[in-house]
């Protein structure tokens, strides 16, 4: 019988795919906890699904770890965050809550609200608003000596990108580790496909297609005489707006373009592409493209050809595919084939997104070197090159996009200041024009 809510707690955790064993005060890192015992101390910015799923996968890693901070810029999303986490918590846990233990005082509404959660009592902060934010609550983290996990993408610009791998070196010099939601990366059959990639098994890597086409994400969720303004508008159908979101082929499309990156080891070193807007034309979409087709090249030759797509009814694929010279390979169903053999990943999976925190946690727990900022910097930046190629309709090679001096974020966070990019007066949005649009 067990004999505490701890032990009960332990005893019902889903299964890490690590097998990490009892964590005891001695293997925890010289950086001491906030609470001066084994348990970590989360504190949660960004309470939209990803935010509320990641708050509760990290919950569920291995050892004592206990939610005491939440922060977003709506009241209302707060709230229904920390009841789907809650939920999510029973769902595994029965009806223990305690690690759910967020008082009034913690719960910080506003564009400040991150600053409040990073300066409560915590050890670790999960980054998780729209991807504008990232740079700037990445930064104030690091700063504040605070483990991270954050969500991809981690930024929407360029100068959002160097503040990132700039603030990813500070995190190396604190110790820091920092987790990036890349989650293909702490999948079983992911690793196991590229390894056996990486060591030859279809020869030299020629080629790559990777895709996420599909029917679209989540309509606008508000008009606007549900909001208060332009900004609060801006901010509650954030997908729409490249300042806060990066249009989809960064917020979506990165998963696959950060695989053929993980797969040839590097960074595209220039691309071109096109693309545009030809079904979610309603202005309500506000001012992203709802298709694009992008051709990287890498510095030994190989190209990556990219499609992403948010039309219904249409082909759809979601995958990654290497070609070599001497077969071929669908990476996201782990298997490939050549003239003389063919194989296919057979072991268990284990639920990624669940992985990812494991390990994050392990590394924290265990004082081991863990740090995917620089990556997820640079596999974003390889999504803003493709969409600054499509919109200009120019080439543009990885150094441009880097130093670019574009900056899309507003000079002003307030619910009174005008966001970057405004309305006309028939309240439709300025669409980039392939050819017309500066993009780098």
């Amino acid at each position: 019988m067990l004999k505490s809510d701890s032990t009960r707690r332990e005893f019902l955790k889903t299964g890490s795919a690590l097998s990490l064993g009892a964590v005891t005060l001695a293997s925890l890192s010289n950086n001491a906890f906030a609470a001066g015992d084994d348990t970590i101390r989360i504190g949660l910015v960004g309470c939209g699904g990803r935010g509320s799923g990641a708050a509760s996968e990290a919950i569920l890693t291995q050892g004592n770890v206990k939610l005491v901070a939440v922060g977003d810029a709506f009241g209302d999303r707060l709230e229904q965050s920390l009841l789907n986490i809650e939920n999510k918590i029973k769902s595994k846990l029965g009806d223990d809550t305690t690690a759910v233990d967020v008082d009034a005082d913690h719960r910080f509404v506003g564009f400040d609200a991150y600053k409040q959660v990073i300066d409560s009592d915590i050890d670790m902060v999960i980054l998780a608003t729209p991807p504008g934010f990232r740079p700037i609550h990445f930064e104030a983290a690091v700063a504040a000596g605070k483990h991270v996990f954050m969500e991809k993408p981690v930024a929407t610009d360029a100068p959002g990108i160097r503040k990132v791998l700039a603030a990813a070196e500070e995190a190396k010099k604190k110790n820091l580790k920092v987790g990036v939601g890349l989650q293909r990366h702490h999948s079983a059959k992911y690793k196991e496909t590229i390894a056996r990639l990486q060591d030859g098994a279809i020869g030299d890597i020629r080629a790559l297609h990777v895709y996420w086409n599909g029917a679209g994400v989540w309509d606008p969720r508000k008009t606007r005489e549900e909001v208060s303004g332009e900004m609060e508008y801006q901010m509650r159908n954030w997908y729409y707006y490249n300042w806060l979101c990066g249009d989809h082929i960064c917020e979506q499309h990165i998963h696959n373009l950060d695989v053929g990156n993980w797969l040839k080891d590097s960074y595209p070193v220039k691309c071109q592409g096109m693309g545009g807007r030809q079904y979610r034309t309603d202005k309500k979409y506000g001012e992203i493209y709802d298709h694009f087709a992008v051709e990287y090249t890498y510095e030994d030759g190989t190209k990556m050809f990219s499609q992403c797509r948010h039309i219904p009814n249409c082909w759809n694929s979601v995958s990654e595919h290497a070609i070599g010279a001497k077969g071929f390979s669908n990476i996201g169903d782990g298997k490939y084939e050549t003239a003389d053999d063919k194989w296919r990943f057979s072991e268990k999976d284990p639920y990624h997104y669940q992985v990812e925190h494991d390990d994050l946690f392990h590394a924290i727990r265990n004082d081991i070197s863990y740090n995917e900022a620089e990556n997820g910097a640079k596999s974003t930046l390889t999504s803003i090159m493709g969409r600054m190629a499509t919109y200009s309709g120019k080439e543009v090679s990885f150094e441009e996009a880097l130093n670019s001096q574009i900056d899309l974020m507003p000079t002003e966070f307030s619910w009174e200041a005008n966001p970057p990019v405004m309305p006309l007066a028939d309240g439709s949005y300025p669409i980039p024009m392939p050819g017309i649009t500066r993009a780098v």
